[in-house]
């Protein structure tokens, strides 16, 4: 299969079978990715979805948690694939709207915000996260984020991405994610 992110596409993608199987592909490429020495990234995407299940999140949020490292995937040619938080936006956004990408595209400020102010939130951070928070700018508070109305959901897709590392823990299945992914593009087509 080709790059899925070749062109970064301003209009929303209309071709719902399309869009999955784009998803799919995209989850399925995940696995054997690691970035954190715990869980390989499907994995990661898998848990972060289900504590996002688990605290009711809406679709939307479940979403981007599942999908918000995408920029790890071998199918990713962003040229802001460094900048991972940046690629899942611009790849979430035209096919699952603003919000999605919004939210996945927040968790490394959002990060970077809990350090800032949270008291010991930093200490629990995997080893990984710590180098790559000194490489994305260190602890700080960009205020434009945290003005957002989504901002407080972005706070809680960092606390599932931060408890999506753990061997064997449960997790939805790439069908249970593709489900709501369609969800998540029928309501946006009904709007």
């Amino acid at each position: 299969m080709s790059s899925l992110s070749k062109v970064i596409v301003e209009e929303p993608l209309s071709d719902e079978r399309q869009v999955l199987n784009e998803t799919e592909a995209l989850l399925k490429s995940l696995h054997g990715v690691w970035d954190e020495e715990a869980v390989d990234d499907l994995d990661h995407g898998l848990q972060a979805a289900t504590r996002a299940i688990e605290d009711g999140a809406d679709d939307e949020l479940v979403l981007a948690a599942a999908l918000h490292d995408l920029a790890h995937s071998p199918l990713c040619d962003s040229p802001n694939r460094d900048r991972h938080d940046v690629a899942a936006r611009e790849w979430l956004t035209p096919r699952y709207g603003a919000r999605v990408g919004w939210l996945a595209g927040a968790h490394v400020a959002a990060k970077r915000y809990l350090v800032a102010t949270e008291s010991g939130y930093g200490e629990g951070l995997s080893p990984t996260s710590v180098l790559s928070l000194a490489a994305q700018g260190g602890p700080a508070e960009d205020e434009a984020m945290v003005s957002n109305p989504w901002w407080p959901d972005a706070l809680r897709l960092r606390h599932y991405d931060d408890g999506a590392k753990v061997p064997g823990a449960p997790m939805a299945s790439i069908e249970d994610v593709l489900s709501v992914a369609q969800r998540v593009l029928r309501q946006n087509n009904s709007q």
